[in-house]
């Protein structure tokens, strides 16, 4: 098995680890809520404003941040010091196996405090929603051998960029 397999089956452990956690909390939550184990909060008082607003910038910012953030350093660290595929160093690798586990878990991030908000505020649809969309953008940080050789692949100069 090369290094980029091991890479993947490694990244895949970060992926679906988020997952995991991410059913659990859905889990305790549901569990907890339905039996009645908490009030639910305010939410259109301060606190539950704030908590609102918090877990919608973090949403906001990681989401994005997370996948244009990781296309950019790999794009600036790693991809524009090849000339070949070939280039690849085992440092250069081991930098984006943590860069890729870091995306997925900083994308990924909001999902479990959507679902958690989600129960805390007595089923408010909205943080069901923040959660549903970083599950979408989850779902972009999929490890594949395919996936990662075309993010380690160095881009032509000369190819138009659309």
């Amino acid at each position: 098995m090369d290094n980029m397999e091991k890479i993947v089956k490694e990244l895949n452990k970060y992926y679906y680890g988020v997952m995991v956690f991410t059913l659990g909390v859905l889990t305790y939550y549901y569990y907890a809520y339905t039996h009645a184990m908490f009030e639910p909060w305010d939410r259109f008082s301060t606190l539950g404003m704030v908590m609102q607003y918090v877990v919608i910038f973090l949403a906001l910012i990681t989401i994005p941040g997370g996948l244009y953030g990781f296309k950019y350093l790999c794009d600036k660290k790693i991809v524009s010091t090849l000339k070949s595929p070939e280039d690849l160093t085992p440092d250069k690798l081991e930098l984006y196996k943590k860069m890729a586990a870091f995306r997925i878990l900083l994308v990924s991030c909001s999902m479990p405090l959507g679902i958690i908000f989600y129960y805390l505020f007595g089923c408010y649809k909205s943080m069901l929603w923040v959660a549903a969309i970083a599950a979408i953008g989850w779902y972009f940080t999929k490890p594949t051998i395919g996936k990662m050789q075309k993010e380690l692949t160095p881009k032509d100069p000369n190819q138009e960029n659309y």
